[in-house]
């Protein structure tokens, strides 16, 4: 799509469908565009020659070549209407029309049509089943809502229609603007994707926020939001948190990485902060657009009241943040200042009888302090305290010492005027202080998130013929699961396995076990029994004079557990040392949206009982698969705890970003388990595989 230029500042605009008739979509858009719009407006329904004293005419092409065209009329007329647009030249199409994708199979053919319109004129076309769009600086209100939005900072995005008009309801109660506002309806065509990467070369967008129930393509999404990110703040409200996306999943990975871990990780990777409600949304997204960012993630906190500074401090611990250590001169300048009363500590309490000098003078001490990154003016209600000079005072206290200050004047009526001197001057106030701290820690988030230096994933030496045989030779005996039989996958990507073999009879396991120095692992191979040792499948320190009998139980064990399963014989293994190591597991669930997604964690049987594991959208960096190391709990496990030798975690990290280019060559493969890869001081050793192809 080119750019959205004109979507968000036509100078004329064509309403298809306009009609004066009241209670119709095609009325509302028209009287919204009439009521504010900087431009002109011109009807296209053959039924009128003018609709609410603006002009209509028979068809687009006599609208006097509009910038963009909002389509409001039955599905059917609407794709003639969008083609009819391609053809006169017009490049920006708003389709409101419903009946598309989300009503069937019918409405979905008729979407495809649309979507093929669009490409064949090369449409930045928005929806179908879209509420419209908005730009406040041209009064450009192309929506059926109830209400225009007011002028600000932030751009936003929504997948719900109802969603943008409460959005902007309750935003205007709360004295909220914003820059440009779209509803994304049914995004056949553009969709997040394009919107985050329009509005980062919008310099009147200071913070892009959304509210999107999926996102269409993951990993452009990513790759742009990353780009976008070093200069403009996204903030999202994701919703559907359900693991729905796992339930038909056979694998480890498969079970526990579902959809919405997909998102955790992808948002993450991103650089985008995600919103746990639309308050949390707003609060992130105004003290995004209107504070500096922090030096560092330590805050003060000046309060009068001893109860809420204890809540303020519960929420720092309960944040990215932590509360400042105040340097010896800042100390001993609150001594002097403050009563004996008071706590010349973090928080500091300046007591119940403080005015607005020893609240500013606090402030001002405190932001002094090079030790402090960001402050917390918490106030309570009292006779000796005026609220808005406190306001005005603490607006001239941000701008000297150019740090983030977050308000939290309490109190219901009498806090309202100081609290809009504070959102004029860009200082959110809230009631609670958790509040106030959250706000806080989105700019620390901002802060690392600038700071991010994102590496190319590496490119190793690989054998991609071999998988290729091997995937092919899996598809030609129709099974999409393969096992351990896929451990020449692995080898082909410079994995490290065990010395081993599959073999179909006894006698060919006892010369594979002859070639193996030391004690085998004996494991029967079959893509229909995935959890061997449950049913006594695998045999641990088989000496070479028993591997016979073992072939012969281990087959006759799978034949009970499972007759109708398909044996491709056993798997004699060198045995590896599990005590000098640790057990982990290296995954990968494709998901629908972002493509492979890795999973990394503790192995072996407590996997799914502990979930002790981290997400990654592939392919990986070497920084991201060693940061994924540090996120397991058991992190310490690997590094020597409780006297044990450190493993080898550069082997594991290597093996993450080997997996990661195999699932990314080969997108045929949708899950994949290496359970257990166990890790030694010396390497990391790929000990069972399960492996599903897309059938």
């Amino acid at each position: 799509m080119g750019e959205l230029t004109g979507l968000f500042s036509p100078d004329r605009v064509a309403v298809v469908g306009a009609t004066p008739r009241e209670g119709s979509v095609g009325h509302a858009i028209t009287s919204n565009l009439l009521a504010s719009f900087d431009g002109e407006v011109v009807g296209v329904n053959p039924n009128y020659e003018t609709v609410l004293d603006a002009p209509c005419v028979d068809s687009l092409e006599e609208a006097g070549d509009p910038d963009l065209a909002v389509v409001v009329v039955p599905p059917r007329i609407a794709l003639d209407a969008v083609r009819e647009a391609g053809e006169i030249g017009v490049r920006n199409v708003v389709v409101i029309t419903a009946g598309f994708a989300e009503t069937g199979s019918e409405g979905a053919s008729r979407e495809r049509e649309l979507r093929g319109i669009a490409h064949e004129y090369d449409l930045n076309l928005v929806g179908p089943n879209s509420l419209g769009v908005m730009s406040t600086p041209l009064g450009l209100n192309a929506t059926f809502g109830p209400d225009d939005a007011l002028e600000g900072s932030l751009s936003f995005m929504s997948q719900s229609g109802a969603f943008v008009t409460a959005v902007i309801d309750w935003a205007n109660d709360q004295g909220i603007g914003f820059k440009d506002v779209v509803s994304l309806g049914n995004k056949a065509v553009l969709d997040e994707v394009d919107f985050v990467e329009t509005w980062r070369d919008d310099e009147d967008t200071d913070v892009i926020i959304g509210y999107l129930e999926g996102i269409s393509e993951g990993r452009e999404f990513i790759e742009t939001a990353r780009e976008v990110t070093r200069d403009t703040p996204v903030v999202l409200v994701k919703s559907g948190r359900t693991d729905a996306g796992a339930q038909a999943a056979s694998s480890h990975t498969g079970t526990i990485a579902g959809s919405e871990r997909a998102y955790e990780a992808g948002l993450e990777q991103a650089g985008v902060l995600r919103a746990e409600s639309v308050q949390d949304l707003f609060d992130s997204a105004r003290m995004l657009a209107n504070q500096p960012l922090p030096d560092s993630e330590t805050v003060a906190v000046i309060t009068n009241a001893g109860g809420p500074g204890v809540m303020s401090t519960d929420a720092v611990g309960d944040s990215r943040l932590s509360m400042a250590s105040f340097s010896e001169g800042t100390i001993d300048r609150f001594r002097e200042s403050l009563p004996a009363e008071g706590n010349v500590y973090n928080p500091v309490d300046i007591v119940g009888d403080a005015d607005v000098e020893r609240f500013a003078g606090a402030l001002d001490t405190a932001l002094a302090d090079p030790n402090v990154g960001m402050a917390l003016v918490l106030s309570a209600p009292t006779a000796v305290l005026d609220y808005e000079e406190l306001a005005e005072r603490t607006i001239e206290l941000r701008a000297k010492h150019d740090k983030p200050v977050a308000a939290c004047f309490m109190g219901g009526e009498r806090v309202a005027p100081a609290a809009e001197l504070l959102r004029d001057a860009g200082i959110p106030n809230y009631f609670d202080p958790a509040r106030a701290v959250d706000s806080l820690d989105s700019l620390a988030e901002y802060r690392e998130i600038r700071g991010r230096e994102y590496d190319a994933p590496a490119e190793f030496d690989v054998d991609r013929e071999r998988v290729r045989e091997l995937l092919d030779r899996a598809e030609d005996r129709g099974d999409n699961r393969i096992g351990v039989e896929a451990m020449g996958i692995l080898e082909a990507y410079g994995v490290p396995i065990p010395e081993g073999e599959v073999v179909s009879d006894p006698a060919e396991a006892e010369r594979i076990a002859a070639e193996i120095d030391g004690e085998a692992v004996m494991k029967i191979v079959s893509p229909d029994i995935m959890h061997k040792s449950d049913i006594g499948g695998v045999k641990v320190g088989v000496a070479r004079e028993d591997v016979y009998d073992a072939y012969e139980d281990l087959v006759t064990r799978a034949r009970n557990y499972q007759p109708d399963a398909t044996l491709l014989g056993v798997q004699v293994q060198e045995m590896v040392d599990l005590d000098s190591g640790v057990e982990t597991i290296v995954g990968m669930n494709r998901d629908p949206q972002f493509g492979p997604l890795l999973l990394f964690g503790l192995g072996g049987i407590f996997v799914e009982t502990l979930e002790d594991v981290t997400v990654r959208v592939a392919p990986v960096s070497g920084n991201e698969a060693g940061a994924m190391i540090d996120e397991i709990d058991a992190a310490p496990l690997l590094r020597g705890a409780r006297g044990r030798e450190p493993v080898d975690e550069a082997s594991i990290t290597e093996t993450i970003q080997r997996l990661s280019q195999l699932v990314t060559d080969f997108p045929e493969i949708v899950e994949l388990d290496i359970n257990p890869l166990v890790v030694t001081p010396e390497e990391a050793t790929a000990i069972d595989i399960a492996l599903t192809v897309e059938q």
